[in-house]
């Protein structure tokens, strides 16, 4: 049913937060966040990666902080979109799979009824920075809207939390229209077309357009390409670049199709960050470049364990960089892990909005860290994933340079020191069983303290159905 009380709770949060228009002098910064899905921690130049050219996203590192341990907050895409939206874990918000799942009715366990959508409780990015008289625009994958529950998909749209236009978003997590990445793509703002036409660099056109009629005002471009997703598709000038590449060297990377799709958003980036210049924008705008989750071949993980819908490094710890000349020293890097939902904390800083009382936020703000160097409050990050996907269900926890993995059907450990041991090959948890323990229990403890949902005993287990239970239609 329609949430009228959730509704009405989301607009006294919101009107709370007064309008006050910002003068010249007083202009809060711009805001660009570029999220790409499912690229890898090596798939970019400044990571590691040989054969992927990023000339521009080389440039925001160069121009800006590093960071070597980011993460995002799940391993799958949508939690990890609500997560930034929100500044929220996916545990809290009950949220923790992509929209809308795997069908497992055989598995030994069952998935807790979660929710497909954020609550109008939550007050936003863009929603927060209403409040300094933001222009706020979202273009590309949204993939938060119940499509289950057809009757709350008008009310869970990219302009229902809070952006003025939406360009490209929907219910789908990859492009599914007749071209798919090409030209016609049934998504909204991106009527008319050419054939040939390829996607992110339409949606990259529809973003600066967007930026020219708002710049006047602080805006937020929110470019959340639904490139690298599957199906992997290039343009067959960029094919032909990459497999000529590869036939006149040696690179660990081998697929010229996905190499291609790198470049096209490399290439997104670089147009919008020499409009910026061009424009006079750039040296007031705060650019934050980053993933949902981790990618699909382990060859983009950059030597890290697995990928996406795994529960290990490979599968979250994504490229992270932020640009905010003046504030942010150029060429910087920091080795402090940091995750998904400091995106929220330090947009709004940045803006000079308060968070919203009487709601939990988990990130925090990476400002002073940028800008002084201060160090976070915080050595600890958590992941809860009770679904079944690549992996079985699980729940995790990294201390320090300790990380715990916990597997929800038999309740194994498995142990990981991740600086002597990055690629999580050694698990030490019979090694070091009271260090398992110390951190299973403060898992546990976290687990409670957001009121994590638990998956319960399947009545309808059957052991010979295969892997994890794959018995009955997919969702």
């Amino acid at each position: 049913m329609f949430d009228l009380k959730s509704l009405c709770l989301r607009a006294m949060v919101v009107g709370s937060l007064s309008f006050v228009p910002a003068t010249a002098e007083e202009r809060p910064p711009n805001v660009v966040v570029f999220l790409v899905d499912d690229i890898g921690w090596g798939d970019v130049g400044c990571y590691g990666s040989q054969l992927h050219e990023t000339p521009a996203i080389d440039t925001l590192a160069k121009e800006g902080m590093k960071f070597t341990h980011g993460y995002s907050a799940c391993t799958v895409c949508s939690p990890s979109r609500a997560a930034i939206m929100t500044g929220q874990y996916p545990a809290r918000l009950h949220l923790t799979d992509w929209i809308a799942g795997h069908v497992h009715a055989k598995a030994k366990l069952q998935v807790p009824d979660w929710k497909m959508y954020i609550d109008h409780s939550l007050t936003t990015i863009p929603e927060a920075l209403k409040s300094k008289g933001y222009a706020t625009g979202f273009f590309g994958k949204w993939h938060l809207m119940p499509h289950k529950q057809p009757e709350l998909m008008p009310e869970h749209t990219p302009e229902k939390h809070g952006f003025d236009i939406n360009v490209g978003g929907r219910e789908w997590g990859q492009p599914k229209g007749k071209g798919k990445y090409f030209y016609p793509w049934d998504m909204p703002g991106l009527e008319g077309g050419a054939k040939g036409d390829f996607l992110t660099d339409r949606l990259t056109t529809e973003s600066i357009k967007w930026i020219d009629g708002v710049k006047e005002k602080p805006f937020l471009l929110y470019l959340s390409y639904y490139a690298v997703h599957g199906p992997i598709m290039t343009k067959p000038e960029l094919k032909k670049k990459y497999q000529a590449k590869l036939k006149a060297g040696d690179f660990q990377q081998k697929n010229a199709a996905y190499a291609g799709m790198i470049q096209s958003v490399d290439e997104s980036v670089g147009r919008v960050m020499d409009y910026l210049k061009k424009n006079g924008l750039a040296d007031n705008t705060l650019v934050i470049f980053t993933g949902d989750n981790g990618g699909v071949a382990e060859t983009s993980s950059g030597g890290l364990r697995k990928g996406k819908a795994w529960s290990y490094e490979g599968g979250t710890r994504e490229p992270f960089i932020v640009k905010w000349p003046g504030k942010v020293k150029a060429g910087s890097s920091s080795d402090t892990p940091v995750i998904g939902m400091d995106i929220y904390p330090t947009i709004l800083e940045a803006a000079g909005v308060s968070q919203p009382k009487d709601q939990a936020c988990d990130g925090i703000s990476l400002v002073p860290h940028m800008e002084e160097g201060a160090s976070i409050d915080r050595d600890t990050l958590y992941w809860h994933y009770p679904h079944y996907h690549k992996t079985k269900p699980y729940s995790a926890i990294r201390k320090g340079n300790w990380k715990l993995i916990r597997f929800h059907e038999d309740g194994k450990l498995e142990l990981y020191h991740l600086r002597k041991d990055p690629s999580e090959s050694q698990n030490l948890s019979s090694q070091f069983a009271e260090k398992a323990k110390t951190l299973a229990e403060q898992l546990d403890a976290w687990l409670k303290s957001v009121d994590a949902q638990h998956m319960t005993p399947n009545p309808a287990y059957d052991p010979k159905a295969g892997k994890r239970g794959q018995k009955g239609k997919r969702k």
